[in-house]
């Protein structure tokens, strides 16, 4: 049997055949973030016959994950394994001809350029609008491809993003929303079938782009809801301004003149995320999604949100002190999580 027999069904398709599958066999993709989007994107490239698949996640799995999260089970919850690690060994078991990389990682300034700087293509499955601007500033200063997916409650959107030929993320998206602004998954809500879908149009986008087939790109931004079955093409072009990235060439997140940074609190079991750049944080609006998912109290002078063995204290400028870890990662999550950047 030919390595090829198991792509047949792929190779049939005239947008694939077997020239197209010899060059995904050739391909590499850096998949950042193995939560519910990076769980189907991953999976898919590696049944695609995709030749190389990084896969970088700082979180480990937890109950709640198997609803959405398609690569996981509870025997994974309860050995506390590493998302990156137990994804790697699933698909392994998948495809043998695919060379899977587990990256146990918090993606940030320091190492994005490393991780996804040898690769042809990134794909976002991320949970956060930070660490997808600094894929934006690294992926154009080295030239790289990437597709960016966000989902939530029941909607979601897609876009490719090609340097120097599409607008970027920042052309149509000047900067972070403030902290707390914006609802997440674990304030609002994620329905599995929405990640299915958001998920699979994100990897076509990138099996087109490896296939050297960006004109059949969807071009603009792809919003779909698939509880109200709504699928909408929006253009949405290049803002007014200029594009501190396409236009400027400034990479204020590569270079940690934005987002976020974060210190361990000396004798106290506790982290400090510290946000760059002006915020002002609603405390009635932010209480109003924490509150149902648990207890917030909040004055003109800081917001307390308690939830499983966390406290979070979050101040008027976006600071927030995170008790109960001295492990940043899990606090960088939590703030993900729950104030939203």
């Amino acid at each position: 049997m030919s390595e090829l027999d198991r792509y047949s069904r792929q190779i049939l398709l005239p947008e694939i055949g077997s020239a197209g599958q010899e060059r995904l066999l050739a391909s590499s993709v850096a998949v950042v973030g193995c939560g519910a989007l990076g769980s189907v994107i991953a999976s898919t490239l590696v049944r695609a016959g995709v030749g190389r698949v990084r896969l970088i996640d700082r979180d480990f799995i937890e109950l709640n994950n198997l609803q959405r999260q398609t690569l996981f089970d509870e025997e994974d919850v309860a050995r506390g394994l590493p998302k990156a690690i137990a994804a790697a060994g699933k698909l392994r078991r998948v495809n043998s001809q695919v060379a899977v990389e587990p990256v146990v990682a918090d993606v940030n300034p320091d190492n994005v350029e490393g991780l996804i700087g040898d690769v042809d293509l990134v794909l976002d499955g991320t949970d956060n609008f930070e660490t997808r601007f600094l894929l934006n500033d690294a992926c154009f200063k080295r030239g790289v491809p990437w597709v960016y997916g966000a989902v939530l409650a029941t909607y979601g959107m897609v876009r490719a993003i090609i340097p120097r030929r599409t607008p970027c993320f920042r052309c149509f998206l000047a900067g972070m929303p403030a902290p707390g602004s914006t609802p997440t998954c674990d304030t609002a809500g994620v329905l599995g079938t929405a990640v299915n879908v958001v998920a699979s149009l994100e990897a076509t986008e990138g099996l087109k782009i490896l296939l050297g087939q960006e004109d059949t790109l969807y071009g603009g931004l792809l919003y779909v809801d698939v509880w109200r079955g709504e699928f909408e093409r929006l253009e949405l072009g290049r803002r007014d301004a200029p594009c501190p990235v396409c236009d400027l060439g400034r990479f204020e997140f590569l270079e940690a003149r934005e987002g976020s940074y974060l210190t361990n609190l000396c004798g106290r079991e506790a982290v400090q995320v510290n946000v760059r750049g002006p915020a002002r944080v609603s405390f009635p609006d932010l209480a109003r999604r924490l509150g149902a998912v648990g207890e917030v109290r909040f004055n003109d002078y800081m917001l307390r949100f308690r939830v499983d063995s966390y406290e979070l204290t979050v101040f008027p400028d976006g600071r927030t002190i995170i008790k109960g870890t001295t492990d940043q990662a899990v606090a960088r999550t939590l703030y993900a999580r729950y104030i939203g950047l």
